[in-house]
């Protein structure tokens, strides 16, 4: 879909604040509703009444590079955009695990941004990577809200650190992009809760992004564009939120009762069309006026945010950003596996040793380097690796294309490899490139399977029959399989999306200049079928169920006890790390309840590295299924070799927690808590055991609470069980282990009922009301 409106608005360069209770006051319903809809793709409508002047101003897509469109506007990435920093995608940056990080990415973003005339970021995306499969994993950080919640925020305080805003998305519940704009996922609240909705409030608490975007899928019936409960109750009421809403863009689908739920601005404009509509709403009374004039503050208190960087656009480094973009490329990347031969890892390689090294792979050369779709940036410049090899080693390390990577170049397979394999033989070492192409995954489609290209796995057994010591740099935004072919390489090297400067940051790491220290945010599963979702995924006749409730990802894998190609938060380095000292103490308790949990790292290698050290907590006394374990924080530590440092996290009653489907709202149960540290969530270095006092959680007693609910009851189980003692009545029912097998599951309603049993309903209705003070 285009856009040819290419007149640009003029945005003021105002000298001083909006005087928003004024305008609120000034306007009239007409320029009201046309404030809260969009003036063409990319900009926001202006007022240009004299008196009661509103400037229009840009957004723009970006979660990790500018996309401004300077001619002809679309969403999907097919028009040129402005040269901008193109910085690795979020699988990549997710795989950092470093908020200091991505602070200063945002913080680069945000310059660029600003220095465009730009006011909105339209990023990050911190949707949970449900199934491998998403053809947009490549720009959500994580499997894992914790993760996926505290590197957003971080990106946000950086960008918005620089007098831009951003745009928290998509929310919520947007996990697949196959029938993206119309299908419902169904998905319990404990669920939604847990998983889906903990990454936003995470998000939104820590850093106040100035929108959020509302996705376009419906959540449980009702698009996410008009409900209510999800953008005032659960956003404004619940998560204190105070910023603009926004529409994904082509998400709504009933403008008036989008505005009434909560959302304050449609994008893109609708030639006037919409904004008739909440005109004659409030004319007829469809529509209190008063809900427009809340979105019209807010979309109001939103260019008063904007406008000083507006006023003073600045300028930024363009080689200095470049640099930024490698460093977060190589401390993405994450080594997979590093195998010894002859009795040493085969990474890093050695710049001397050179001579003896064949690069293959069309990758090396034609770098994958960024996602398909509305993120696509305009490079500053790009990197490729063969280029960068060829720089640290000095030498012209020979190359061989080996695969095609379109439809062209693909009818010569045969030959590329048997080109590359002859290079193989001669070479002690083979780095091999190889990924998906950019057909394979983008917005607007999902991946089949989780397969590399066919013609790359037999390039692979082709190379490694010739040759011991095989490297694989892998370049894909989700994950793919390894398994079936990773007995054939001694290292493999997972590159991600690494941004324009992605090829300079391998070689980097492929000889030492960095050490690997990105570690996995998501599962590698060891084939599609075992993942949570498979069966439910992307679902069918508009509707996807999300069956698996809340064991997603590794929350599967580990409450399942199933072998994986490489688990979540698994990363190799090229030093070693031990753990020590593990301590954990509790104050509190119920809703005051936290943990200090202190831990001691220190680097046991010969070089210099970094360590993600992350904390898990199991709650396996819980009433309700919980997972084995989940991550509550996380830390990454610099050490030199030798070097020592203690760690200390701070839980929360939060962390304890599990939304409690009956009280519908955060539980801490009491009983013991298993907190553990460790690598990755199957390398766990030290457990402890505490025990929590917890809250009372016991439900309400209803006619339908069941026989056990009310003897479990610490009211009305002591009066039924007083009231049975007391009984002459030789005919009344024992209450027995028997009695509780038969009838323990029967409603009291039920009980009620029938005659000759425990009680009849007026003694139901005297046990209800007495409990009911409890």
């Amino acid at each position: 879909m285009s856009n040819e409106n290419t007149a640009t608005p003029t945005t003021a360069r105002t000298a001083g604040p909006l005087d928003v209770e004024r305008l609120v006051q000034e306007l009239t319903l007409e320029e009201k509703a046309s404030l809260t809809s969009g003036l063409d793709f990319w900009h926001t409508q202006p007022v240009e009444r004299a008196g009661a002047e509103v400037p229009a101003v840009m957004v723009t897509d970006g979660p990790h590079g500018l996309r401004k469109q300077s001619g002809a506007s679309d969403h999907l990435g097919l028009a040129n955009s402005v040269p901008a920093t193109c910085f690795p995608t979020a699988a990549a940056l997710g795989s950092t695990w470093n908020v200091d990080l991505l602070d200063r990415v945002g913080k680069a973003l945000g310059r660029e941004t600003r220095a465009n005339d730009v006011a909105v970021l339209l990023g990050p995306g911190i949707n949970i990577k449900r199934s491998p499969l998403c053809g947009r994993n490549f720009e959500y950080f994580s499997e894992d809200p914790v993760v996926s919640g505290d590197l957003g925020a971080a990106l946000i305080r950086g960008i918005q650190s620089q007098g831009v805003g951003t745009s928290l998305k998509h929310f919520a519940a947007n996990n697949q992009e196959t029938d993206r704009m119309r299908v419902s996922a169904d998905v319990d609240e404990r669920t939604l809760r847990e998983i889906y909705l903990t990454g936003f409030e995470r998000a939104v608490k820590k850093a106040s992004p100035w929108t959020v975007m509302c996705s376009y899928n419906k959540i449980n019936g009702t698009y996410a564009s008009q409900d209510h409960w999800l953008l005032t109750e659960v956003l404004r009421d619940e998560w204190g939120y105070d910023g603009v809403v926004v529409s994904d863009w082509g998400a709504v689908s009933d403008r008036v009762a989008a505005l009434a739920a909560g959302l304050d601005l449609e994008m893109p404009a609708t030639g006037g069309r919409t904004d008739a509509q909440v005109v004659a709403a409030v004319r007829a009374g469809e529509l209190d006026e008063a809900i427009l004039d809340q979105a019209v503050r807010r979309h109001l208190t939103l260019l008063n945010r904007a406008l000083p960087a507006l006023a003073e656009p600045g300028a930024f480094d363009v080689a200095e950003h470049h640099a930024l973009a490698r460093e977060a490329a190589a401390e993405g990347a994450v080594l997979l596996r590093n195998e010894p031969v002859d009795g040493t890892p085969v990474l890093p390689l050695d710049p001397a040793a050179a001579a003896s090294l064949a690069v293959v792979g069309e990758f090396a050369r034609t770098p994958r380097y960024q996602g398909a779709g509305s993120s696509q940036v305009q490079p500053t410049r790009l990197d490729d690796a063969l280029t960068e090899i060829r720089a640290i080693t000095g030498t012209e390390v020979p190359f061989a294309a080996g695969f095609g990577i379109t439809a062209e170049t693909s009818a010569a397979d045969d030959a590329l490899r048997a080109e590359a394999v002859e290079l193989a033989r001669g070479a002690e070492t083979v780095v091999l490139f190889l990924g998906l192409p950019a057909s394979h995954e983008s917005e607007g489609f999902d991946r089949d399977d989780m397969d590399l290209p066919a013609n790359q796995v037999a390039l692979l057994e082709a190379v490694a029959a010739v040759c011991s010591r095989v490297v694989v740099v892998l370049a894909n935004g989700s994950a793919v399989t390894i398994a079936p072919w990773q007995h054939h390489t001694a290292a493999i090297l997972e590159g991600w999306l690494g941004g324009q400067a992605g090829g300079g940051a391998v070689a980097d790491l492929l000889f030492g200049v960095r050490n690997p220290s990105g570690k996995l945010t998501e599962t590698v599963p060891l084939r599609l079928e075992d993942n949570a979702s498979y069966g439910n995924f992307p679902g069918e006749f508009g509707h996807v169920r999300y069956g698996e409730g809340v064991l997603v990802g590794y929350r599967y894998y580990d409450a399942k006890r199933m072998d994986v190609a490489f688990p979540f938060g698994h990363g190799l380095s090229y030093t070693t790390f031990a753990y020590e000292d593990l301590s954990v103490t509790v104050s509190g308790e119920g809703p005051t309840a936290s943990l200090t949990v202190d831990v001691t790292v220190t680097n046991t290698g010969a070089v210099a590295g970094a360590e993600v050290v992350q904390v898990y907590v199991g709650d396996p006394q819980a009433a309700v299924e919980r997972p084995e374990r989940e991550l509550k924080a996380f830390g990454k530590v610099e050490l030199a070799p030798g070097g020592t440092r203690t760690l200390s996290f701070e839980l929360d009653a939060r962390d304890l927690s599990y939304w409690h489907p009956v009280l519908r709202r955060w539980v801490v149960e009491g009983g013991e808590f298993v907190v553990s540290v460790g690598a990755s969530s199957r390398d766990l270095r030290g457990s402890a055991a505490v025990t929590v006092v917890g809250e009372d959680i016991t439900p309400p007693l209803t006619p339908s609470s069941t026989l056990s609910e009310a003897l479990a009851h610490p009211v009305a189980g002591e009066i039924i069980r007083t009231a049975m003692a007391q009984t002459d009545d030789t005919s009344a029912m024992p209450l027995d282990e028997g009695m509780l097998a038969l009838a323990g599951d029967m409603p009291l309603r039920v009980i009620a009922a029938f005659d000759g049993m425990l009680f009849d309903e007026a003694q139901l209705d005297q046990l209800l009301a007495a409990s009911g003070a409890a």
